[in-house]
């Protein structure tokens, strides 16, 4: 089976209803006002997921990370300015491969993946994002590039 990380339904609604936008808005304000449905799915199989979930927060957070050497990249979890909670994310490393879940699903999780398919599936998610985010008019250094 293959992993994806899905969304849909790309806004900044609480953006716009504060006065703000996208070109003069803080980068603090962007990361967590860009929102969209998230799915993180294993095949046909939805694993996890959020309504106005942010989305330019968790791309950027994915791109520091898979930044990080290998021998120090360790476990994802992510730590989102919208969740009380680290880990509405998780990606594991487990003896099988690499698996997604979250906290809020702590029982279920994709099949575990190979790193080299799970770091393309990110990069296709994180490049995504940027371009999305790029044309609703945020400036593209909000999310870096790989």
């Amino acid at each position: 089976m293959s992993v994806q990380l899905a969304y849909r339904n790309l806004g900044m609604p609480d953006l716009y209803r504060r006065g703000l936008r996208p070109w003069t808005a803080g980068s603090e304000v962007l990361l967590v006002d860009i929102e969209a449905d998230l799915f993180v799915q294993d095949g046909s199989r939805v694993v996890c997921g959020d309504v106005c979930f942010p989305v330019a927060e968790l791309a950027r957070e994915l791109v520091h990370w898979l930044r990080r050497p290998d021998g120090e990249r360790g476990d994802f979890a992510f730590d989102s300015q919208s969740y009380p909670d680290v880990g509405e994310v998780l990606i594991t490393a487990s003896a099988e491969g690499w698996r997604i879940g979250s906290v809020s699903e702590p029982d279920v999780w994709t099949s575990p993946v190979a790193w080299e398919v799970l770091a393309t599936e990110v990069g296709r998610f994180v490049t995504a994002v940027r371009d999305d985010v790029t044309g609703m008019g945020v400036r593209p250094g909000l999310i870096p590039d790989l």
